[in-house]
């Protein structure tokens, strides 16, 4: 039997240390691709228009599901006269509980002008959201421009529950219950919302709305004159 000699076996260890020694091909014969631009973060075209169109839904939405127009300008307009009521407050303070009057007014602005700037500098609140009127310059005596809102003069403080303020009237005559005070048929006069009605304000400051024919009574009482706006 032959018997293995450690000539035959000699080889072993330099091959080892071959192989170790020995560059790897196949690790360096793979190439790294660059990122392709679309490959990178970011929004594709679609992507976009699809994110728009969300946002075009989610706000058509929201506006169908709040309060309709007609809706928001009566609340906007009540908002209007209780801050109005703030301006007249502090002027009957100065005057005796006494509201602005002016000898030989014909319209409400020639009255309600006393309080600018003097009471507020804010002249949006003289227009009514729901009207056409058009916007005031801020600050500014509005006496001959046009503002949206009546004015029962000669009003004073003591008058708690009588009107003092109101959107503009179909005229200027006392009216009882159930008369027409506001349009009928949402054109001029007394229509700045349309048909549907109007906001008082009350001496004592709280606001009402009301139909077009009247909640409640609104009569006249001597030494009051009831002002509509510049027609």
């Amino acid at each position: 039997m032959p018997v293995a000699t450690g000539r035959r076996f000699g080889y072993t260890i330099p091959m080892r240390e071959a192989r170790q020694n020995a560059p790897c091909h196949a690790n360096n014969s793979r190439k790294v691709r660059p990122i392709s631009p679309s490959a990178r973060g970011g929004f594709s075209l679609i992507e976009l228009l699809m994110v728009v169109a969300i946002l075009v839904v989610l706000t058509t939405l929201y506006w169908k599901s709040g309060p309709p127009r007609f809706e928001r300008d009566k609340q906007a307009c009540g908002q209007n006269l209780q801050k109005i009521y703030l301006a007249l407050e502090i002027y009957a303070g100065d005057y005796g509980g006494k509201f602005p009057a002016a000898s030989g007014a014909v319209t409400s602005e020639a009255a309600l002008d006393a309080l600018v700037p003097r009471y507020t500098a804010d002249t949006s609140i003289f227009i009514c959201t729901g009207s056409k009127d058009a916007p005031l310059p801020e600050g500014e005596s509005f006496g001959k421009r046009k503002i949206s809102y009546a004015y029962y003069m000669g009003r004073r403080v003591a008058d708690a529950q009588e009107a003092l303020m109101s959107d503009k009237q179909v005229d200027t005559r006392s009216k009882a219950a159930g008369e027409y005070v506001f349009s009928a048929t949402g054109q001029p006069p007394g229509n700045n919302h349309e048909n549907r009605g109007g906001n008082f304000l009350f001496c004592d400051g709280h606001v009402d709305f009301s139909p077009a024919r009247a909640a409640f009574s609104l009569v006249v009482t001597q030494g009051v004159v009831l002002l509509n706006p510049k027609p």
